[in-house]
């Protein structure tokens, strides 16, 4: 039995990386009633449809902008996943005002549905960019998380349980760099583009993401901002694994982009929680009406208070993957 069997699961910008991953989750390990795929895209739904033959499948063409298209398609939905956003940094800084509509609004329209047609809980997906946001992007999905941690106020006693999972870059994703680096050795390219020498990101593979998105439905009591213990990894190690020498070009940092990236800042270590393969950074506001324990979870998992000065970034993290482990990885994911 999973907490899934049975109930109904709606997946905003479902037609993407995580959608795809987490999709083929659904199917292979629950019974499902049906699963909703909610994008604006018809061609991706089209091609999704291709891979996907299964009769609890749904697809609903709809915008996270638009509100009723919203609510119609949560009617009878028991879980949520919230993975509809505009994520490209220069793209959001170049358009600043479509990025606002999609990851804040949207974010806030979201919450409305759910709330309107008594969802039971939504996670909302974020990123390690939300953490001291330097560039728009980071900054709407900081606003976002803000949202759907307050929403547990709105939603009443009784009502949808909101969290929210943050972590690093996806490996393979649809825009992220392997892909993009795979598409220039394949033309021949000889140097790969590096922005900066000294850069370094946490990674987590599409599988990993999905299957810490799955355990926190169970986990959540409801305004967690849940953080998994993930590796970094240095770009030119990157760039080793994948062409087999450390030949690159400095292009520049892109407009909005950090050498480095935190997951959870020192400023919210006085309400972060330790706990065996994951953080939970607590809610900074007061439900009136919950009385919620965050050092504790709904398994059973217990934490511990972080440090005073402790910080999750990429560049001090204790666990950095090797050339070797990089190498390592599946043909799949790099």
């Amino acid at each position: 039995m999973t907490l899934f069997d049975s109930k109904t699961i709606l997946i905003t910008g479902g037609t993407g990386s995580f959608g795809h991953q987490f999709v083929s989750y659904l199917l292979d390990n629950t019974q499902a009633q049906k699963v909703i795929i909610y994008s604006r895209d018809e061609l991706k739904q089209y091609e999704m449809q291709q891979r996907f033959s299964h009769p609890s499948l749904r697809f609903f063409i709809g915008d996270v902008r638009d509100k009723e298209r919203l609510k119609t398609a949560m009617k009878d939905v028991d879980f949520v996943v919230h993975a509809a956003a505009l994520k490209q940094v220069p793209a959001a800084e170049y358009n600043p005002n479509e990025c606002i509509k999609t990851n804040i609004n949207g974010a806030q329209n979201v919450i409305d549905a759910a709330i309107a047609n008594g969802v039971r809980r939504i996670i909302a997906l974020s990123t390690d960019k939300a953490a001291n946001p330097v560039n728009l992007y980071g900054a709407t999905k900081l606003a976002s998380d803000k949202l759907f941690v307050a929403a547990n106020n709105i939603s009443g006693a009784d009502g949808p349980r909101f969290s929210v999972v943050r972590y690093g870059n996806v490996v393979g994703s649809r825009g992220s760099v392997v892909p993009f680096y795979r598409s220039l050795l394949a033309k021949g390219q000889q140097k790969l583009p590096v922005t900066h020498p000294e850069m370094t990101r946490f990674w987590i593979t599409l599988d990993e993401g999905v299957k810490f998105v799955v355990k926190n439905f169970s986990r959540m009591q409801g305004g967690e901002i849940f953080v998994p213990k993930i590796p970094s990894i240095r770009i030119l190690d990157l760039v080793e694994a994948m062409s087999g020498k450390r030949d690159f070009d400095v292009i520049g940092i892109r407009p909005g982009e950090k050498l480095h990236e935190v997951m959870v800042p020192e400023e919210m270590a006085h309400h972060t929680f330790e706990f065996e393969d994951h953080f939970v950074i607590a809610p900074a506001i007061t439900f009136f009406d919950k009385n919620l324990d965050y050092t504790k979870n709904r398994l059973g998992e217990k934490g511990r208070s972080a440090t005073d000065k402790f910080e999750y970034h990429s560049g001090t993290n204790p666990h950095f993957l090797t050339v070797e482990e990089l190498k390592a990885l599946d043909s799949e994911t790099l």
